[in-house]
């Protein structure tokens, strides 16, 4: 009996709809807001992404992530006759122009889509927010991530029969960044973590030591500091001072071993905040 596709009915059969909570967060920017507002409303409300209205168009255009501001510091810094406060200032149309996004169509889905189409927009499009809009009203719902797919899957999964492979070590399943780990160091700057980033297109770095064993992680997510407490006019200084002004919510570094289970390193992201 082939088990391998039980995960991918349950996610056929499941709606965008039912992955929608009664009640959630939703921030939302107009264009012509001021991107230093934008970027402190992001951080003040704890979110990672808002999706961008445009009134003259009367419709959503875009989404403002934490990407776009890395791309932006980095642009910055390659040309430093502009200051920073200086662009700050400018609207958000200004910036998705700077970022050539003006023209790029805003990737979304319906809320009676499956969620296997999300999954598979998702991967198809190398994005890590999915906007759920309706169609009747334009209005956006929710936001799908990986992380919400996953949490709302360990919702049912013990009423599921377990595909076999869940219950397989990592070292055997042919998953994973297994090699060409894209790493940093404590005394990397800024900067140049904001460029692996980038060019590498990864969300987090592993901070090593000279012996290339795991002390600590730098991720995109630590960059919206830099915004929270107007820190960007030195991308010079190293992640480990960086680090230090850390929010105290910071747990530590979420690990796995080749010789765990699937299934334990799901329910360990599934539980981290």
């Amino acid at each position: 009996r082939d088990d391998s596709q039980i995960f991918v009915k349950f996610f056929r059969f499941h709606q965008c709809y039912d992955l929608i909570p009664t009640s959630a967060k939703l921030v939302v920017f107009d264009i012509q807001l001021l991107a230093k507002k934008a970027f402190f409303a992001l951080v003040s409300n704890g979110v990672r992404a808002a999706p961008l209205w445009d009134s003259q168009k009367g419709k959503f255009v875009g989404m403002l992530t934490i990407t776009d501001f890395i791309k932006i510091l980095q642009m910055n810094y390659m040309h430093s006759g502009v200051a920073m406060e200086e662009l700050e200032n400018h609207s958000l149309y200004t910036w998705r122009d700077l970022l050539n996004d003006l023209e790029k169509p805003l990737v979304s889905i319906t809320p009676d889509d499956s969620l296997y189409d999300a999954i598979y927009t998702i991967i198809h499009n190398k994005i890590h927010r999915l906007p759920v809009i309706d169609p009747a009203t334009g209005d956006v719902l929710y936001i799908i991530t990986h992380k919400r797919i996953l949490r709302f899957l360990f919702l049912y999964i013990n009423e599921l029969p377990k595909p076999r492979y869940v219950n397989s070590l990592l070292r055997d399943l042919d998953i994973g960044t297994m090699d060409n780990i894209e790493t940093a160091t404590e005394d990397t700057t800024i900067i140049q973590a904001l460029h692996k980033f980038v060019n590498r297109r990864v969300s987090a770095l592993p901070v090593v030591d000279s012996e290339g064993r795991l002390k600590d992680i730098y991720a995109k997510f630590d960059v919206i500091n830099l915004a929270a407490k107007r820190t960007y006019n030195n991308l010079d200084v190293t992640i480990k001072e960086a680090n230090k002004h850390r929010n105290e919510w910071f747990e530590g570094v979420y690990k796995c071993k080749l010789d765990e289970t699937l299934y334990d390193i799901m329910k360990r992201i599934v539980r981290a905040e």
